[in-house]
C-alpha cells in the first residue's frame, strides 16, 4: 500500500490495495490518514454494491439520504448519483447535484459524520469534485473573530433560503424544522476546531438580526478557501473517495459533456 499525499493541507491517495481485503495495520493506517488529511482517495477498486457498503459500514453507521427518490431499490442506504434504473429497465439520468460549496446533511440534526463515493462510469473530461479544509479557514481567522463566533449557532435547511432542490424531498421531508449546529466544530476525534458553515445550506445565524448575521456569514465565507488547503479531484473509474463531514466543505465543479454518463454510488456515514 502506497500513501502520498494530494495537497499540502488535505487530501491523500491511497494505490496498491483492494479494500476487500485490508489487514487490521492496513486499516488503522487508513483510517489515521483519513483523520490526517480529512479527504481519502483509494485507486483501483472494483466492488459490488454489499461489498461498497461493508467498506462504508468500517468508518461508522450508514443512513440512507433525505433524497428517497435516489436510493437504491435493494440498497437504500446506497444513493445512486449520475443514472439509475427506471421501472421498465430503462437508464434515465438522476438529477446533478452537489455544486455549490457545502457540507453534506448539515440540515440534519444528527451529525453527519462522513460522505463516500465510489465512481464508475467517468467521463472523458470535466465532473471534478472540489474539497477545502474548515480546519485552516478557522485557523486562518483573527483571535477578535475566534472569540466574537466561539458560541455561535447556526440554522440550516435543505437547500438554504433559497430551497434549492427541495422538490427532490418527500412532501413530509420539505417540512422538517431547521437544525441548529455549532459555528465553530470541536471534531470528536482530534480535538481540532473548525469552521462550520456554508453558502448552501445556512438560513441564519440563531439569535442575531439577519442584516449583522448575513454580513458575518460574508465576511466568514472569505476564510473558506485557503492556499494548500483545497483539493480538485480529476475522477478515475475504481476510485473511492470519502471526506469527512466534520471539518471540509466541497463542490462538484460540472462541466462534463452532455452526452457521457457520469455514474457514483454514494453513502452517507453517521457520527
Amino acid at each position: 500500500m502506497q500513501i502520498e499525499d494530494a495537497v499540502p493541507r488535505v487530501g491523500a491517495l491511497v494505490t496498491g490495495v483492494d479494500v476487500r481485503s485490508l489487514t487490521e495495520n492496513d486499516w488503522k493506517q487508513l483510517y489515521q490518514t483519513w483523520l490526517d488529511r480529512h479527504v481519502l482517495i483509494v485507486r483501483g477498486q472494483k466492488l459490488t454494491k454489499p461489498e461498497f457498503l461493508e467498506y462504508s459500514a468500517r468508518f461508522g453507521r450508514l443512513k440512507p439520504h433525505r433524497v428517497k427518490k435516489t436510493h437504491d431499490p435493494e440498497h437504500p442506504e446506497i444513493t445512486l448519483m449520475g443514472v439509475t434504473s427506471g421501472n421498465s429497465g430503462s437508464d434515465k439520468l438522476v438529477l446533478d447535484r452537489g455544486q455549490g460549496w457545502h457540507t453534506d446533511s448539515p440540515w440534519d440534526v444528527e451529525i453527519c459524520k462522513a460522505t463516500q463515493l465510489y465512481g464508475l462510469e467517468i467521463p472523458s473530461y470535466g465532473g471534478d469534485t472540489l474539497f477545502a479544509s474548515m480546519h485552516a479557514a478557522y485557523d486562518a481567522l483573527s483571535e477578535q473573530l475566534k472569540t466574537k463566533i466561539a458560541t455561535l449557532k447556526v440554522a440550516f435547511g435543505y437547500g438554504g433560503r433559497a430551497r434549492t432542490g427541495i422538490e427532490r424531498l418527500d412532501p413530509e421531508d420539505q417540512k422538517m424544522p431547521p437544525a441548529i449546529h455549532d459555528m465553530v466544530r470541536v471534531h470528536p476525534e482530534t480535538g481540532r476546531k473548525s469552521l462550520y458553515v456554508n453558502p448552501t445550506h445556512v438560513l441564519s445565524i440563531v439569535g442575531m438580526p439577519e442584516e449583522e448575521g448575513d454580513r458575518l456569514l460574508a465576511e466568514l465565507y472569505w476564510y473558506m478557501l485557503q492556499p494548500n488547503a483545497e483539493y480538485r479531484h480529476k475522477w478515475q473509474a475504481g476510485d473511492i473517495v470519502i471526506w469527512d463531514n466534520r471539518c471540509t466543505v466541497h463542490s462538484a465543479a460540472g462541466g462534463q459533456p452532455a452526452d457521457q454518463r457520469r455514474v457514483h454510488w454514494r453513502t452517507t456515514i453517521m457520527q
